[in-house]
């Protein structure tokens, strides 16, 4: 089975475990709005040296969709490009996306279990593509601070089927399967504004994976992506 393949069966099971939850109230809360993250990237491969990348904006929609008290469906989709030096010297524009689809059960008034889908890419256009797509699971945490202003703290852990393209002009396209693994983890204030249904969340979040390639000679590579996040969402009622 393909990696796309993988991606549009996990995504299905998500959704449709979401749909078919038991609903106790008749109204469904949806969340809508946008994304970013001000973000630094260390690269450390494993036959080179480790490479800073400066910080740039990933940035994309956010939404919600709560079903009842106990279950809501998330989904968020980041975008954004890194300057990255290549081992010729040359500085090319290395795009990345990173993606989660989840479903959050509330185990009591503080804690949630969460579960999913993730979905994460790198882009080198004319040079490589890299894409991977696997399963997460994780805890939240939420302590009230006052009526309309919540901490929020998420942690979890995610393990990835992914492939490798590297491209050349002059030589046919080399294709490598990797297993991509790491941890996930956020805090956040929120601030509700009720007068505008609205959700304010700024804060900070740490991301780190490893790629362990198939191919001996490529071997593998670390990845640390940390920074600080702003979310905006608007709620209604269906």
């Amino acid at each position: 089975m393909s990696i796309r393949q993988k991606l549009s069966l996990l995504a299905f099971a998500a959704i449709f475990t979401g749909i078919i939850m038991p609903c106790k109230v008749y109204a469904v809360d949806i969340s809508i709005g946008a994304a970013t993250w001000y973000a630094w990237w260390d690269d450390t491969p494993q036959n080179g040296p480790k490479r800073e990348l400066d910080p740039e904006f990933l940035y994309g929609p956010a939404m919600a969709v709560k079903f009842n008290e106990d279950f809501n469906l998330t989904f968020i989709y980041l975008y954004g490009k890194f300057d990255m030096i290549t081992r010729r010297g040359n500085i090319e524009k290395i795009k990345r996306t990173d993606s989660d689809l989840a479903l959050n059960y509330r185990l009591n008034d503080y804690f949630k279990l969460f579960g999913g889908v993730k979905y994460n890419t790198f882009s080198m256009s004319g040079i490589m593509d890299f894409y991977g797509i696997g399963p997460g699971l994780g805890l939240g945490y939420t302590l009230p601070l006052s009526k309309n202003i919540f901490l929020l703290a998420n942690l979890s852990g995610f393990y990835l089927w992914a492939e490798e393209e590297n491209k050349s002009p002059t030589l046919p396209t080399m294709k490598y399967d990797a297993k991509q693994y790491g941890i996930n983890s956020t805090l956040s204030i929120a601030y509700y504004i009720a007068s505008a249904s609205t959700t304010i969340n700024i804060g900070g979040r740490y991301q780190y994976m490893k790629i362990d390639r198939n191919d001996k000679d490529k071997g593998y590579s670390k990845h640390e992506f940390y920074g600080i996040t702003l979310m905006a969402t608007y709620t209604f009622s269906i």
